[in-house]
């Protein structure tokens, strides 16, 4: 059986901040897969706690990434909307990590976006100025934009922020900020 392989690109939900690694959607999902009969390697991330659009980008010219990959992910943008960065500058960057996502794996059918969890929902979002509606209604403007981009390069979008805004406890890590291992489970 060929073992295949998953390119993770993004921020701290990517690497499962706060979680233990075979909690982590990226691991999940391989986990899952393997149910369907396909064996996966350990998942490759390029993603680090706090990565707006542009460290993601500045994080991946530094590597060296020569193969394709069978399965190519994107999740990005919650610390550009955090830190009040223009939706503009998070179209033009989210098309250039889409264009990269798709061209290192070998089959764009393989490529796919998650959507931008909602931390208004959170402990941690509730105490912000800006408050859990305010948010919400900047993280769907990012979803939205990040959609759009997605249907342009017919690149499959996964919408799993009406999950991450639920007030059950068990869905957050201990830092009451990250997903829980339950929620990442439920993507």
């Amino acid at each position: 059986m060929e073992i295949k392989s998953f390119l993770a690109l993004g921020d701290s939900y990517t690497i499962g901040e706060m979680v233990e690694s075979s909690q982590r959607w990226p691991n999940q999902l391989i986990k899952l897969l393997e149910t369907e009969h396909q064996k996966f390697h350990i998942p490759i991330p390029i993603a680090h706690t706090g990565f707006t659009t542009d460290e993601l980008l500045l994080s991946i010219q530094q590597f060296e990434i020569n193969s394709k990959f069978d399965l190519v992910s994107l999740l990005i943008g919650v610390n550009n909307q955090y830190r009040n960065y223009p939706i503009e500058q998070y179209e033009i960057e989210f098309e250039q990590l889409l264009t990269i996502a798709i061209s290192k794996a070998k089959e764009i059918k393989n490529v796919f976006v998650v959507s931008i969890p909602d931390w208004g929902f959170t402990p941690f979002g509730e105490q912000d100025k800006r408050g859990a509606v305010q948010i919400g209604k900047e993280i769907d403007l990012y979803n939205s934009t990040a959609l759009n981009i997605c249907k342009k390069h017919s690149v499959k979008f996964i919408d799993i922020t009406p999950i991450s805004r639920n007030h059950d406890s068990t869905f957050l890590a201990s830092d009451q900020l990250h997903p829980s291992g339950k929620q990442y489970g439920l993507w």
